[in-house]
Protein backbone atom coordinates (compact mmCIF):
# COMPACT_ATOMS: atom_id res chain seq x y z
CA UNK A 1 0.00 0.00 0.00
CA UNK A 2 1.44 3.22 -1.11
CA UNK A 3 1.66 5.57 2.11
CA UNK A 4 3.26 9.12 2.75
CA UNK A 5 3.91 10.60 6.42
CA UNK A 6 4.63 14.23 7.03
CA UNK A 7 6.40 15.16 10.01
CA UNK A 8 8.57 17.91 11.88
CA UNK A 9 6.08 20.82 11.21
CA UNK A 10 5.52 23.35 15.10
CA UNK A 11 5.63 26.54 15.83
CA UNK A 12 8.65 28.75 15.05
CA UNK A 13 9.29 32.63 15.00
CA UNK A 14 9.78 34.55 11.90
CA UNK A 15 13.01 33.87 10.62
CA UNK A 16 13.12 30.58 12.22
CA UNK A 17 13.95 27.00 10.61
CA UNK A 18 11.76 23.90 10.39
CA UNK A 19 12.93 20.61 8.39
CA UNK A 20 10.17 18.55 7.70
CA UNK A 21 10.29 14.90 6.67
CA UNK A 22 7.70 13.04 3.93
CA UNK A 23 8.69 9.20 4.66
CA UNK A 24 6.99 6.99 1.98
CA UNK A 25 5.91 3.38 2.10
CA UNK A 26 4.63 1.14 -0.32
CA UNK A 27 6.69 2.15 -3.23
CA UNK A 28 10.57 3.31 -4.28
CA UNK A 29 11.11 7.16 -3.52
CA UNK A 30 13.35 7.69 -5.90
CA UNK A 31 11.36 6.43 -8.96
CA UNK A 32 8.60 9.25 -8.37
CA UNK A 33 7.88 13.08 -8.31
CA UNK A 34 7.25 13.87 -5.11
CA UNK A 35 5.63 17.35 -4.79
CA UNK A 36 5.23 19.71 -1.27
CA UNK A 37 2.08 21.74 -1.49
CA UNK A 38 0.53 23.73 1.25
CA UNK A 39 -3.05 25.14 2.29
CA UNK A 40 -3.39 28.12 4.64
CA UNK A 41 -7.07 28.49 6.41
CA UNK A 42 -9.36 30.63 4.27
CA UNK A 43 -6.84 30.23 1.38
CA UNK A 44 -6.73 28.04 -1.76
CA UNK A 45 -3.97 25.09 -1.65
CA UNK A 46 -0.50 26.29 -3.51
CA UNK A 47 2.15 24.31 -4.58
CA UNK A 48 5.15 24.67 -2.39
CA UNK A 49 8.44 23.19 -4.43
CA UNK A 50 8.77 19.27 -5.95
CA UNK A 51 11.60 17.01 -6.40
CA UNK A 52 12.04 14.69 -9.89
CA UNK A 53 12.73 11.09 -9.45
CA UNK A 54 16.18 9.32 -9.86
CA UNK A 55 17.98 12.89 -11.02
CA UNK A 56 16.34 14.87 -8.06
CA UNK A 57 15.84 17.79 -9.71
CA UNK A 58 14.04 20.45 -7.80
CA UNK A 59 11.40 22.99 -8.67
CA UNK A 60 10.08 26.11 -6.04
CA UNK A 61 7.63 28.24 -6.01
CA UNK A 62 8.73 32.17 -6.43
CA UNK A 63 7.78 32.62 -2.54
CA UNK A 64 9.82 30.11 -1.25
CA UNK A 65 13.14 30.47 -3.31
CA UNK A 66 16.21 31.10 -1.82
CA UNK A 67 14.63 29.83 1.62
CA UNK A 68 13.15 26.46 1.03
CA UNK A 69 15.71 23.63 -0.15
CA UNK A 70 14.18 20.23 -0.89
CA UNK A 71 16.29 16.79 -0.73
CA UNK A 72 15.80 12.80 -0.55
CA UNK A 73 17.65 10.21 1.33
CA UNK A 74 16.93 7.21 -0.79
CA UNK A 75 18.14 5.01 1.75
CA UNK A 76 15.59 6.54 3.98
CA UNK A 77 13.27 6.37 1.45
CA UNK A 78 12.16 10.04 3.01
CA UNK A 79 12.20 13.45 1.32
CA UNK A 80 13.12 16.89 3.94
CA UNK A 81 11.93 20.58 2.98
CA UNK A 82 14.54 22.16 5.03
CA UNK A 83 12.51 25.54 5.57
CA UNK A 84 14.76 28.77 6.62
CA UNK A 85 13.63 33.19 6.91
CA UNK A 86 10.11 31.47 7.81
CA UNK A 87 7.47 34.12 7.15
CA UNK A 88 4.17 34.51 9.08
CA UNK A 89 2.64 33.68 5.98
CA UNK A 90 4.10 30.37 5.73
CA UNK A 91 1.78 29.37 8.10
CA UNK A 92 0.18 26.54 7.03
CA UNK A 93 -0.55 22.75 6.41
CA UNK A 94 2.14 20.99 4.05
CA UNK A 95 1.56 17.63 2.19
CA UNK A 96 3.46 16.00 0.17
CA UNK A 97 2.01 13.61 -2.57
CA UNK A 98 3.02 11.43 -5.09
CA UNK A 99 1.79 9.91 -8.35
CA UNK A 100 3.67 9.68 -11.66
CA UNK A 101 7.25 8.04 -12.23
CA UNK A 102 9.80 10.35 -13.85
CA UNK A 103 13.36 10.55 -14.19
CA UNK A 104 14.05 14.85 -14.20
CA UNK A 105 11.77 16.52 -14.23
CA UNK A 106 8.56 17.33 -11.67
CA UNK A 107 5.48 19.51 -11.72
CA UNK A 108 3.79 22.10 -9.84
CA UNK A 109 0.60 21.21 -10.23
CA UNK A 110 -1.67 19.25 -7.82
CA UNK A 111 -3.35 17.89 -10.72
CA UNK A 112 -0.80 15.31 -11.51
CA UNK A 113 -0.24 14.35 -7.85
CA UNK A 114 -3.35 11.43 -7.92
CA UNK A 115 -0.78 8.81 -6.68
CA UNK A 116 -1.25 9.33 -2.54
CA UNK A 117 -1.35 12.36 0.05
CA UNK A 118 0.01 12.56 3.54
CA UNK A 119 -2.29 13.51 6.47
CA UNK A 120 -0.51 17.08 6.56
CA UNK A 121 1.79 18.38 9.07
CA UNK A 122 1.39 22.09 10.69
CA UNK A 123 3.55 24.65 10.33
CA UNK A 124 3.10 28.09 12.36
CA UNK A 125 5.12 30.97 12.13
CA UNK A 126 4.63 33.60 14.88
CA UNK A 127 6.29 35.32 17.43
Amino acid sequence: QVQLAESGGGLVQPGGSLRLSCAASGFTLDSYAIGWFRQAPGKEREAVSCISGSAGSTRYVDSVKGRFTLSRVNAKNTVYLQMNSLKPEDTAVYYCATGYRTSDWCSLDAARYGGSWGQGTQVTVSS
